[in-house]
């Protein structure tokens, strides 16, 4: 701190007199000190302004210990679901009251999380047990258990013929190949399954429910299934190695690609595999957004490290792409939701050096 003028006890008497000629040599210090302290606050509030997100909330989660998963969103009761993976619970956010209200137990190794309002169900995938259970969602009370091999993890749904896709199977269960569960969303039955290489790290299905992307990390490859067909029609590898998530713009048929070594974010031609960019993303990367109307690419990063960020891409056409934005998350916080009817980003943030696991609610910017 710099203090500009200083008071003196004059010598029998009670008054205070200040030393004006040596504080001359002060003044031009101080005038300057306090400019730049200014102008370096003046700086951070517009780089704050001029981020892509800004970060509006922060929802704490008590008692919820190690890594945090995947999430969805019921968008009518503005609830959030939380995949606690190493907690063995999906935890429920009230993103109205900005509080968390409870949790779902007994699970082993929660993942994948389907929220489908137009049958008042939530589906949840868990690893480490084999299973994929459904609750009924108005009250969140078990309605049905699933029985599939270890290791079901990412889930997709097909609302136009009430299928619900759970990748599953491959090294969590044991065996060299993966599978695709084909699931009756109404009756809650596996009715089929697709064999694929590997075990399945993302699910995307087009909105015509008529092809299923399969990212199999540990091939770094791409296997496209013919829903009609329930057959592999087209395996398209991936440069960059392990593929682990992704988001798939479909007007300009776009898959952007998250990968983890090295960490980068690809373009593919969603008709031909054809990579048409590649940017450098986030260290620990695990989730991969497009926000369709400001035309951006959210990836978010830092599992297994100290540091959590999430990259922001601006797409300037369907071939070309910027950086315009890192904005700094928690540590350990990889995965994350956008949900485009709330205009809202989620990012799930673990426990860590004595702070509670949250989920940190970030605004898109114009």
């Amino acid at each position: 701190m710099v203090i500009c003028a200083r008071s003196v006890a004059t010598s029998g008497k009670n008054s205070i007199s200040f030393e004006v000629t040596r504080m001359r040599g002060i003044f031009p210090t101080c005038a300057v000190t306090l400019a730049i302290c200014f102008h370096a606050a003046t700086v951070r509030i517009e780089a704050q302004a001029e981020q892509p997100l800004r970060l509006v909330q922060t929802i704490p989660m008590p008692e919820v210990k190690g890594r945090l998963d995947h999430m969805d969103l019921d968008v009518d009761s503005k609830r959030l679901f939380v995949a606690g993976l190493e907690n063995g619970s999906v935890e429920v956010i009230d993103l109205q009251g900005a509080k968390w209200v409870r949790n779902i137990p007994g699970f082993k190794k929660p993942q994948g999380i389907a929220f489908v309002p137009s049958l008042n169900k939530l589906f949840v995938a868990s690893g480490d047990d084999g299973m994929l259970r459904v609750y009924r969602g108005s009250t969140l009370d078990l309605l049905d258990s699933i029985k599939l091999e270890l290791g079901p993890n990412r889930v997709a749904y097909d609302p136009h013929a009430k299928l619900l896709y759970v990748g599953y199977g491959g090294a969590d269960a044991g065996k060299d190949l993966g599978a695709i569960a084909i699931v009756d969303a109404t009756t809650d039955k596996a009715i089929a399954s697709v064999r694929v290489a590997a075990h399945p790290s993302e699910l995307l299905l087009d909105k015509s429910g008529d092809r299923l992307f399969v990212f199999v990390s540990i091939n770094s490859e791409i296997q496209v299934i013919d829903t009609k067909k329930r057959a592999v029609v087209a395996t398209w590898p991936v440069s960059s190695e392990r593929p682990g998530d992704a988001a798939f713009d479909e007007v300009s048929r776009r898959l952007l690609i998250g990968t983890r070594t090295p960490p980068k974010m690809i373009a593919m031609d969603s008709k031909t595999g054809k990579e048409v960019a590649g940017l450098p993303t986030v260290e620990g990367m695990d989730g991969v957004y497009y926000d369709a109307a400001h035309k951006r690419i959210y990836v978010s990063g830092g599992r297994g490290f100290d540091v959590g960020s999430v990259f922001v891409y601006q797409q300037k056409d369907p071939d070309h792409y910027e950086m315009i934005g890192k904005i700094p998350t928690k540590a350990g916080a990889g995965t994350s939701f956008w949900s485009p009817e709330l205009n809202r980003y989620y990012v799930a943030a673990p426990a860590h050096d004595g702070e509670q696991a949250a989920v940190l609610v970030f605004e898109p910017q114009p």
